[in-house]
């Protein structure tokens, strides 16, 4: 097998590292939201439930608190923990 030249590595190690920060960037993460952008992350979140009028509530509530809101309109909770780990009374998620 061919040894890779100084600059092919470089350039493959560019490659990589740009991936990963890319998929980074889009999750998010906790606090990656300013309190102004949680009504348009959680109008998008919210736009394929029919429960549409608890849904943003909650979501709006949630990312005020957590200055989060995970990608998608449904699961990847993981992506923001305080979000993810808000529940209810009863022990359920509170957050959407």
């Amino acid at each position: 097998m061919a040894r890779l030249s100084l600059l092919q590595s470089s350039l493959l190690f560019f490659l990589i590292a740009s991936t990963c920060f890319v998929e980074v960037s889009l999750a998010g993460g906790e606090g990656s939201l300013r309190p102004e952008q949680c009504a348009a992350a959680c109008d998008y979140r919210c736009s394929a439930t029919s429960h549409r009028k608890p849904c943003l509530s909650f979501c709006n509530m949630c990312c005020a608190k957590c200055l989060c809101v995970p990608s998608g309109t449904y699961g990847h909770k993981e992506e923001c923990p305080c979000y993810n780990n808000w529940k209810t009374k009863e022990g359920k998620p509170k957050c959407p």
